[in-house]
């Protein structure tokens, strides 16, 4: 088959390039570099520098080849820098989706498969796994963003035929196995590179915010899920959207502490993590864990990487034979860019 994905050249888009290509997939990439890395694109994958926002560049990428299917990673993803600037995130992520799916739709591509979020399901807080079934309630403009984009899908499916699958779930982390590819943000904000890093004396101590919630050990709990096994559930979803659309929560249903990533770091790399107690953040609620149990049943999805200690030990890796990312990787060997 032949897939485009967009946001290929961030995290998460960048190993599901890689789980396409290991399926024997032809595979091109549309990104506009704004936070993704030209190096995480494997060599010989064809990558197109577009920027979503422009209807024409976007439109001509999406004729330029009859599409098996499209996966849409390219979006702005800090909740809390979509509360500082909210326009600008709701403006970014809908707009540049938008004149991704009136292009699939006016190309005749069938198939979409949409990276959304769990972060549609606000409300107060929770300290059990939340269902597809909870009401949706973004509690941030980032949230919001992806619920609107959510509604655009349901009206090309309705009206231009497109079909499409909406994965939603919380916090990736991890790295390739093979180290073929890891996480590299700027400025890195997840707590296992960042804790990492506090490991490797690569930034200061650890701020661990809040440690009297109503959780088993008082900190924030949440739903942590190896890259690998969500780029697979990526094209799992894909085999299912076959004539009709879907939503899928992915996440590991167990969810865990932020002390306990401290306790897992710790554990794998046989060092201490110097951290710091702080005070809660506002909006950060007790327990964000999605429960996965349709995923898993309509398509027999079952991470690979359920422990803790396997996404950290993955991630280690990656960090310590990358120590300044994809920087010092340059451009991969073989690769075809077209600057749109």
């Amino acid at each position: 088959m032949r897939y485009l994905v967009t946001g290929g050249a961030g995290f998460v888009g960048s190993h599901t390039v890689l789980a396409l290509l290991d399926g024997g997939h032809e595979v091109e990439v549309l990104d506009n570099l704004s936070t993704g890395h030209r190096a995480a694109v494997p060599g010989g994958t064809k990558l197109h520098v577009v920027d979503l926002l422009d209807r024409d560049a976007t439109d001509a990428v999406v004729g330029s080849r009859a599409w098996d299917g499209v996966l849409h990673f390219a979006a702005l993803s800090l909740v809390g820098d979509s509360m500082r600037d909210p326009f600008h995130y709701l403006r970014q992520n809908y707009l540049t989706a938008l004149n991704l799916i009136q292009s699939c739709v006016g190309h005749g591509v069938r198939k979409l498969v949409f990276s959304s979020t769990a972060a549609l399901f606000g409300g107060p807080d929770r300290l059990e796994p939340i269902p597809e079934t909870a009401p949706l309630l973004p509690g941030s403009p980032y949230g919001e963003s992806k619920m609107l984009i959510e509604r655009v899908l349901h009206w090309a499916d309705a009206i231009g035929g497109l079909r499409s699958a909406c994965l939603r779930y919380f916090n990736a982390a991890g790295a390739d196995p093979q180290g073929r590819a890891g996480e590299d943000h700027r400025p890195e904000t997840h707590l296992v590179p960042l804790t990492i890093d506090a490991m490797l004396g690569r930034r200061p101590p650890l701020r661990l915010f809040g440690d009297d919630y109503p959780t088993r050990d008082g900190s924030c709990i949440r739903d942590y899920i190896h890259v690998t096994d969500l780029a697979d559930a990526h094209l799992r979803a894909l085999a299912q959207i076959d004539g009709r659309s879907l939503a899928y929560n992915v996440g590991n249903g167990l969810g865990y502490s932020n002390l306990e990533v401290i306790a897992a770091v710790e554990r794998v790399s046989g060092r201490k993590v110097p951290w710091e107690p702080a005070p809660r953040r506002d909006g950060d609620p007790a327990m964000l864990v999605a429960d996965a149990t349709t995923l898993r049943r309509e398509t027999g999805w079952t991470p690979a990487y359920a422990d803790l200690e396997s996404i950290v030990r993955t991630a280690l890796a990656w960090r310590e034979a990358h120590p300044e990312g994809y920087a010092a990787c340059g451009a991969p060997a073989e690769a075809g860019f077209a600057i749109g």
